[in-house]
């Protein structure tokens, strides 16, 4: 039997140099991230395991928010996932991870217009 874990931090929002056009390329845009990772873990959880047996969910946030420089500018959104993406992948019990990105500016009316990327081993 395989088992997976899969951890969830969702609707982290951020500021990212971003975007195409011109009134894009010179302010930040919010941009709301949400990060799923299916880990290789163990059959069973019992009442004693360390955290050491999981992942940190902090880890995960951590990756959203420190993985975009100051002042670089990322042309396309799946730029900002990908390099995300790459930071949840240095940790080799990561299987698979998937980073969902919502541009907040141009989603009105409580839709979410964006990108979802998925990368595995």
């Amino acid at each position: 039997m395989s088992t997976t874990l899969q951890l969830q931090v969702r609707d982290i929002e951020l500021m990212v140099l971003t975007g195409i056009y011109s009134e894009e390329t010179k302010l930040p845009q919010l941009l709301r991230v949400s990060v799923f990772v299916d880990l290789d873990a163990p059959d069973r959880f019992t009442h004693d395991m360390k955290l050491s047996e999981s992942k940190n969910y902090m880890d995960l946030k951590d990756a959203v928010l420190n993985v975009c420089p100051k002042g670089v500018h990322f042309t396309l959104v799946e730029a900002v996932a990908d390099a995300i993406i790459d930071r949840l992948f240095d940790d080799d019990r990561v299987l698979c991870a998937t980073v969902n990105i919502v541009k907040v500016a141009i989603s009105q009316n409580g839709e979410a217009i964006g990108i979802e990327r998925t990368r595995s081993r």
